[in-house]
């Protein structure tokens, strides 16, 4: 089993790397092989939308997206973490990930997805909503938790203090592991859901 895990903080050892530790501890208790891409600090634009990635099959801006992608496709799981500044994922994190999802065209259906906020107070749930649609319009599973997955810290190393937070993180963790290996037994026995062709409405005719 393999999970990545995109972490959208500019702040290398800060509260959202501290949430992801927990997680990283339990993966690899289960013997998951985890590999983590920090990518807030990188510089990274927005989707254009000029449909260069459905003939190459890549972005045409080659950056941190073009290299995770191959990553993406290997892992059985992916992790997004975003710190919360103004009630909503970093911007850096959701640029990467309009142009990862649209750019990749290998079968993302049933990689285990799993999103992580972090914020000092308020914005959690707005911005878990957020990240969870990158799952759900591509037919990937998303892994729960006892609580909604989130943690709260402001300044570097208070997220420690939020017991229930890293208890959190680490029942996701452990329910991430079951839910892909559960999934990968399926595989093997029954295959993956048929699909049916794409039937695009479009609203103006």
């Amino acid at each position: 089993m393999k999970v990545l895990i995109i972490n959208g903080s500019p702040r290398r050892d800060g509260n959202t790397s501290a949430a992801l530790n927990e997680m990283v501890r339990v993966f690899e208790k289960n013997g998951v092989q985890v590999k983590i891409e920090q990518i807030g600090g990188e510089d990274i634009r927005g989707c254009i939308a000029c449909g260069c990635c459905d003939k190459t099959g890549k972005c045409v801006f080659d950056d941190a997206v073009n290299r995770i992608a191959p990553e993406f496709e290997e892992a059985d799981g992916l992790v997004i973490a975003s710190p919360v500044y103004y009630a909503s994922a970093n911007g850096t994190l959701v640029s990467l990930l309009d142009r990862l999802f649209s750019s990749t065209g290998f079968d993302k259906t049933m990689k285990v997805g799993a999103s992580v906020v972090v914020a000092r107070r308020g914005g959690c749930s707005a911005t878990f909503d957020e990240l969870n649609k990158y799952f759900t319009i591509s037919g990937m599973p998303v892994a729960s938790s006892q609580y909604w997955n989130s943690a709260h810290g402001r300044l570097k190393g208070e997220v420690e203090g939020d017991l229930e937070g890293l208890q959190t993180m680490r029942v996701l963790a452990a329910n991430m592991t079951f839910l892909m290996k559960s999934i990968a037994l399926g595989r093997e026995k029954y295959g993956l859901p048929e699909k049916e062709e794409w039937q695009p409405t479009h609203f103006i005719r």
